[in-house]
């Protein structure tokens, strides 16, 4: 059993979905990393480098299923050395032609970096499919809820009326945003390493470059104009890109966490047979996924900050910012794949009550505090017409009035102007916004391609 409750049996689904954990599962990570070993050795026999024969052994024996693990973990102690106890081993497996030209002319970082690419590949598919189900759902509700009316709120307060449709455009709008940026992030972290000691590929002249071109075509990656050894901002950068995505579902689902409350009661989660609100209070629903969203952001957070840290690494190489990276850059890939995972389930089967909705907006008197300032700052002036208006709404509010009847009293309102705005709140450009959200997200996702990069 785990030591980590995140990697345990009963709460693992909690932190990570079997998809992520799939990339970065040991047997996965180590047949990653036989991966590229086998197409550095193929990289390298083109270029006359090692034997055709130890290549094509090193690539028909680079299984993980081959290999004795617990001897590659025992070597690994022993050696003190991050990848030599998977060499050593790999090399008892392969006849005597190959053994000796494993990993030749490299070092870790070929190895590890090459990968994490990889991983950054697969990871980034994921994210990238989820998002676009997730725009795909809030574009959904933006239709549907487009001249739903509302109370928007400012600082937790009642504000001015907008639309459901509003908010759920806002979403979609944002979640668009992360989508660019994946789109636009891939050539920059997409790319192969390999530069030996210190990056330079001292020795090996200009097979060096050869063999650096050809292992990046192997595995589909970009080749990089330089070695990148202690240039973490690619890495840095992606998690960051993933911890973003956490925040905008995190503040999703903070939105339905807090409209779910029973006194407002405009959205809520679905609800199951099976999942029990309170063992002690059976009338409770609470808010899991909106809540466990903020929970997983909070995370997300944390370790993107060790993957920003290991942009400020020394020289030529320095341990400390990329084996960090070992630990800090599967927890945000898994945490984000949680999120949205989550953040599907709950858009899937979000409640909205529109009658709750309109209910603040027929005790606020309908057309709300705004649209009366605008009317008012064209006949006495934009100040005086807030000065007035506040000191009206605040003896009114004394007194139990509402917005309308306060400002009739102040006579800032005619009889005729009172009657006006039971005609519906004005929701300004909010239907505008909505349509502009829609088209723009149509026409991106036409043109772009369901899979990623």
């Amino acid at each position: 059993m785990s030591s980590r409750i995140t990697d345990s049996l009963g709460y693992a689904h909690l932190w990570g979905t079997a998809e992520v954990r799939a990339v970065f599962d040991e047997r996965a990570r180590i047949q990653g990393w036989l991966d590229v070993i086998a197409a550095l050795a193929r990289a390298q026999a083109a270029e006359g480098l090692i034997p055709d024969e130890a290549a094509e052994e090193i690539t028909a024996h680079a299984r993980v299923e081959l290999l004795d693990l617990a001897a590659v973990a025992e070597l690994t102690r022993s050696t003190g050395h991050s990848t030599l106890g998977l060499i050593r081993a790999f090399q008892r497996v392969l006849p005597p032609v190959a053994a000796e030209h494993v990993y030749a002319h490299a070092t870790v970082q070929d190895v590890t970096d090459t990968w994490t690419s990889l991983a950054v590949r697969a990871v980034g598919g994921i994210v990238w499919r989820d998002l676009r189900r997730l725009e795909e759902l809030c574009l959904g509700l933006a239709a549907a809820h487009r001249g739903t009316p509302m109370i928007g709120r400012t600082h937790g307060q009642h504000g001015a009326p907008i639309t459901f449709g509003f908010k759920a455009a806002g979403w979609a709008d944002e979640l668009r945003r992360h989508l660019d940026r994946l789109r636009e992030g891939a050539p920059r972290w997409l790319v192969g390493q390999y530069g030996g000691g210190v990056g330079t590929l001292t020795g090996l002249g200009p097979s060096g470059l050869a063999v650096r071109a050809r292992l990046c075509a192997e595995l589909g990656l970009d080749e990089p104009a330089i070695s990148w050894l202690s240039s973490r901002d690619r890495v840095a950068e992606f998690g960051h890109v993933l911890t973003l995505v956490t925040g905008t579902l995190a503040r999703i689902g903070g939105e339905v966490y807090e409209l779910s409350r029973p006194e407002i009661g405009e959205l809520g989660e679905s609800q199951s047979g099976d999942v029990v609100g309170s063992i002690t209070m059976p009338h409770k629903h609470n808010p899991e996924v909106s809540e466990h969203l903020d929970t997983l952001a909070r995370l997300s957070r944390a370790a993107s900050g060790v993957l920003t840290e290991g942009t400020v690494a020394a020289h030529e190489r320095d341990g400390r910012a990329w084996k960090a990276e070992w630990v800090a850059l599967p927890e945000v890939c898994l945490l984000t794949g949680a999120a949205t995972a989550l953040g599907i389930r709950l858009l899937e089967g979000l409640r909205v009550d529109p009658v709750a909705m309109a209910a603040p907006l027929r005790a606020d008197g309908g057309s709300g505090s705004a649209a009366v300032l605008a009317r008012l700052s064209a006949r006495l002036g934009p100040r005086a017409a807030q000065q007035r208006m506040q000191a009206a709404l605040l003896d009114g509010r004394e007194r139990g009035l509402s917005m309308t009847d306060a400002l009739r009293e102040a006579g800032l309102l005619t009889a005729e102007e009172v009657s006006g705005s039971d005609a519906g709140p004005d929701l300004g450009s909010a239907g505008a916004m909505v349509d502009a959200v829609l088209a723009r997200a149509v026409r991106a996702r036409d043109g772009e391609p369901a899979q990623w990069p």
